[in-house]
């Protein structure tokens, strides 16, 4: 059940985003299973241009928003504006009335005006004076934001991180990666000239496909109890929420598929756990003070929980 539409974007993703496979095959896994993306990691690795060669690559209306410290909550949702010849106030949209989102930044604003955000993305709509405004399908935010030590950062805190299915870490290129990357600069590769391979009813279309991957009673089964570990472990403040469970389902739903099987596998689980668990559990003082990390300790979890036997046939 290989997609080819799939196989098609990774292919051009590469072709603009020099390496990280990784990390862009776990951006489209979130494309398909309808979740939101949060890149975070250091200035200039290419975060936008990530989300840019994305939204390029899909015939979707793309909207950015440059989060900064004076950026208002009706900068991301819209507005009421009073007009004067119909003496009504009528809705003037948002940046948030777009498809696909790139929030640059997002630590960078108030968390007033990250609520903003963060309702739209859980809810699909936005609430203007009482009113409630849809907003269009697919939707999805890829947003962006420095490490929480840099100088005039807001954390989002435990609440709104779980709003984002995953939490992807690029890293500096590799020195062939890097010669790679100054080659398509020279040479004037940009995202602009990048023509779309697939349009929005694909999108939903691919989505609907995901949700039919079948997953068996032990997968599940095995995809709980890692959920149960991290609520169990010592070293983290709280677990993964019922939430976090579901998109770990849904995740691998949509892992399975990329790999062109109809199934879930308990590899799959695997293969999206970390990257969909890590930004929902935070580390107590006693694990902080010996310098844990939630990655290894998770790593260390998952293979702790024993693995359900693949049946075969007779």
């Amino acid at each position: 059940m290989q997609n080819d539409i799939a196989g098609k974007l990774k292919k051009q993703i590469g072709e603009y985003f020099v390496g990280k496979n990784d990390v862009t095959d776990k951006l489209l896994i979130c494309l398909l299973a309808g979740g939101h993306v949060l890149l975070e990691d250091v200035p200039g690795v290419g975060k936008t241009t990530l989300a840019k060669t994305l939204a390029a690559s899909v015939d979707m209306t793309f909207g950015r928003i440059q989060f900064t410290p004076d950026t208002l909550p009706g900068d991301v949702v819209g507005s009421s504006v009073f007009n004067m010849k119909t003496s009504e106030f009528e809705y003037r949209e948002g940046a948030i009335q777009r498809q696909i989102i790139l929030a640059d930044e997002i630590n960078r604003t108030s968390p007033k005006t990250q609520s903003a955000l963060l309702e739209a993305m859980a809810e699909g709509s936005v609430t203007v004076d009482g009113t409630v405004y849809k907003l269009p399908e697919p939707f999805m935010v890829i947003a962006t934001q420095n490490p929480v030590e840099f100088i005039g950062t807001f954390p989002l805190p435990e609440a709104s991180l779980d709003r984002f299915m995953m939490r992807l870490s690029l890293g500096y290129p590799d020195h062939d990666e890097e010669i790679r990357m100054v080659k398509n600069f020279l040479e004037g590769k940009k995202t602009d000239a990048i023509g779309s391979i697939c349009t929005a009813e694909d999108i939903i279309k691919l989505r609907r496909e995901v949700e039919k991957v079948q997953i068996k009673d032990n997968v599940i089964e095995y995809a709980r109890n890692i959920i149960d570990m991290t609520r169990k472990e010592s070293s983290f403040v709280i677990g993964a929420s019922s939430r976090a469970f579901l998109y770990l389902i849904r995740a691998a739903q949509a892992d399975a598929f990329l790999r062109g099987r109809d199934y879930v596998k308990p590899d799959d689980i695997k293969d999206v756990a970390v990257c969909t668990l890590h930004h929902r559990l935070s580390l107590t003082s006693e694990a902080k003070i010996k310098k844990e990390n939630v990655d290894s300790i998770l790593k260390a979890l998952i293979l702790k929980v024993k693995v359900p036997m693949e049946k075969t046939e007779d």
